[in-house]
């Protein structure tokens, strides 16, 4: 993607010295842009030939050429330079990019106390809360799955976590809108792939470390360290400031590899250690109360947020606010009035007798913190729809399936994004975790599915639509289809309700 500086730059000015290994052309020259996708490059770009999964850039050098880049960054030096072109040579392209991309846009890390949450689950929850505990008057930006707030306006996501180019070009319109603090999640690809390189983070905060996106990761070991760079320094310097939930293996182990004489630690969690820490937990049909506990108090605690994970979410995000300085009983009155986030334990409610709630829960860990969590609050069977995603973590899918097992008493399994993967083929991975397949319906069509499960509901059930949460579509191979579960729901009890009876 291309995006247009504010002003025009030298080319020399986006790159240090010792980022450079070779120059062939011209270095003091004028740029207008950066691009990493050759059919978005315009006059005056940038190009980064970019090595990726499935293409490499440097084969697109001559289209960006033909486009007008002025100069070409790769890992590699070119056999033959064309005259009206600069190739420099680096270590790394995609940490080039990011750190030209906080040049060229001025550095907006700076001026913004950037918070960054990581972690499997509880990500897109705890930005959330964040954002509402700092906002005291004043504009706090968002980056996340669900949308981008930049300060005077929302955008939809297209990436939890934009590349370095986006990202630093939307801290720049914070920056312009007044916003002083930006709260972002922080994926593994984003860390891995450099995103976030250069990115001075005022704090970082862990969640958990659970089994996902080992399609990618080679293994869990390498998917936490991946993840442990954010707090050690090796994105952008270590955060003043990490909060960590020491309820987690993996967290209690990241305590070790922060350094402590850097960054302040906050630790979280029901544990008697940790120095932000929930008390008295009481878990309710509509809300959850507690007693929030920190060195110099504590408050009792009402949220509209269901179960003990949302209990680890305001932990996380009241750990946050308290270790950047804020008040905890100015932040926590405003928690009673907290919309939710959409597509996270969304309630959906067309006066049925029984609940439906659509989540995101997409690993084996999520399903059974959601499904365990409405066992306890649900007088009648807890029932759920899921499935697994294609052209990922196979590795995953009959742990998910045997978690479902373990903690609903009906299960109707379907299609979630297949991708490029048949249903069939998911379904078959699946059934590997199955020993009561007495409990489960598979059922391609996603609707269809969904149908059956609303007709299977009594009073007083449950039915958790997992998987998906606040996307708005199906995706398959060739294909991106509309498909919102909480839309579908909806319409489908009202039509249900429209049925003529005897």
């Amino acid at each position: 993607m291309t995006v247009a500086a504010t002003i025009e730059h030298s080319l020399d000015e986006l790159f240090s010295e010792h980022e450079i290994l070779a120059v062939h052309g011209p270095i003091h020259r004028p740029v207008t842009g950066l691009a990493m996708d050759s059919r978005r490059v315009v006059a005056g770009s940038v190009f980064f030939a970019l090595p990726g999964l499935r293409t490499d850039g440097a084969i697109h050098v001559a289209e960006a050429v033909s486009r007008g880049a002025v100069a070409i960054v790769s890992t590699s030096a070119p056999a033959a330079s064309p005259t009206k072109v600069t190739f420099i040579q680096v270590a790394d392209a995609r940490a080039a990019l990011a750190l030209a991309a906080r040049r060229i846009y001025h550095y907006p890390d700076r001026e913004l106390k950037v918070v960054g949450v990581t972690g499997t689950n509880g990500k897109t929850t705890v930005a959330h809360l964040v954002k509402l505990f700092l906002e005291e008057g004043t504009r706090v930006g968002l980056l996340g799955t669900i949308n981008y707030d930049l300060g005077a306006r929302t955008v939809p996501s297209f990436r939890t976590t934009p590349e370095a180019p986006e990202l630093y070009g939307m801290l720049a319109q914070m920056r312009t809108a007044g916003c002083r603090e930006a709260v972002m999640e922080v994926s593994s690809h984003g860390i891995d792939q450099r995103r976030v390189q250069g990115l001075a983070f005022t704090a970082a905060v862990f969640t958990n470390l659970t089994q996902d996106h080992l399609d990618y990761h080679p293994s869990l070991e390498a998917y936490f360290l991946v993840k442990a760079r954010l707090f050690t320094g090796e994105v952008g310097g270590v955060p003043a400031v990490s909060v960590i939930n020491i309820d987690d293996a993996h967290g209690r182990r990241l305590l070790d590899l922060v350094p402590a004489d850097v960054s302040r630690v906050v630790t979280y969690g029901e544990s008697a250690q940790a120095l932000v820490r929930a008390e008295g937990v009481e878990l309710g049909f509509k809300e959850t109360t507690f007693s929030l506990v920190w060195p110099e108090g504590r408050a009792r605690v009402r949220s509209p947020l269901l179960g003990l994970y949302n209990v680890a979410n305001v932990l996380a995000a009241a750990a946050t606010a308290y270790g950047m300085g804020r008040n905890p009983h100015a932040f926590l009155a405003r928690l009673a009035l907290f919309p939710g986030v959409p597509g996270r334990m969304e309630r959906i409610e067309e006066g049925q007798a029984f609940n439906v709630l659509v989540d995101y829960a997409h690993t084996d860990d999520a399903l059974r913190n959601a499904l365990g969590m409405l066992r306890t609050i649900t007088p009648g069977r807890v029932i759920c729809v899921f499935g697994c995603g294609g052209n990922r973590d196979r590795a995953k899918r009959p742990l998910m399936t045997r978690a479902v097992e373990d903690c609903a008493d009906l299960a109707l399994v379907t299609a979630d994004n297949p991708r490029g993967e048949s249903v069939a083929a998911i379904f078959d991975d699946m059934r590997a975790g199955v020993t009561q397949p007495a409990k489960f319906t598979w059922i391609e069509d996603r609707r269809r599915a969904l149908s059956l499960a609303l007709d299977l509901c009594r009073p007083g059930d449950c039915l958790l639509v997992a998987g998906k949460g606040h996307e708005t579509y199906q995706e398959f191979a060739d294909t991106i289809t509309p498909f919102d579960d909480r839309q579908v729901v909806r319409e489908l009890i009202n039509l249900k309700r429209l049925r003529p009876t005897g």
